[in-house]
């Protein structure tokens, strides 16, 4: 296949997305690309592979308030956290699935299998993604301690 037939399809698929395949369901693959379609579903297999037990007694607790059980107990969320939470784009103390969701969909657009062929922009994802790991993972393990 020529240069031009290839610089064609990119230009037509391009073109026409009627919307962003970040923001799509995913119902259907976000991209052409199986090892980026794998990685996505790695992802999803990864926040959802413990749902059934940790979820449960993460659900008890309102991380940002008073717990459930009928008490209450004041859990203050550390100012340290504030940070994170930002990182994320979420509002401080924000609840764990609107951390989850503003994770996956941060991931989703900073992965760096989507900036592969230019190295300035792969660096910058690498870099961007560590940061967003790395905040999502304090927020974690920051509620299975509380």
């Amino acid at each position: 296949m020529g240069i031009f037939d290839r610089l064609g399809q990119v230009l037509k698929s391009y073109f026409n997305d009627d919307e962003d395949p970040i923001f799509r369901d995913r119902r259907g693959p976000a991209s052409n690309d199986p090892d980026l379609n794998a990685a996505f579903e790695e992802l999803d297999d990864y926040l959802n592979r413990d749902k059934s037990t940790t979820d449960n007694k993460r659900e008890r607790a309102d991380f940002s308030g008073a717990a459930a059980e009928g008490e209450q107990k004041k859990i203050r969320i550390p100012e340290e956290l504030r940070a994170d939470f930002a990182e994320l784009g979420v509002a401080f103390g924000a609840s764990s699935d609107e951390c989850k969701e503003a994770y996956k969909k941060l991931l989703k657009i900073h992965h760096p299998d989507r900036h592969a062929n230019h190295e300035g922009n792969f660096k910058k994802a690498t870099d961007k993604s560590a940061r967003i790991n790395a905040a999502y993972d304090r927020i974690v393990q920051w509620r299975e301690r509380a």
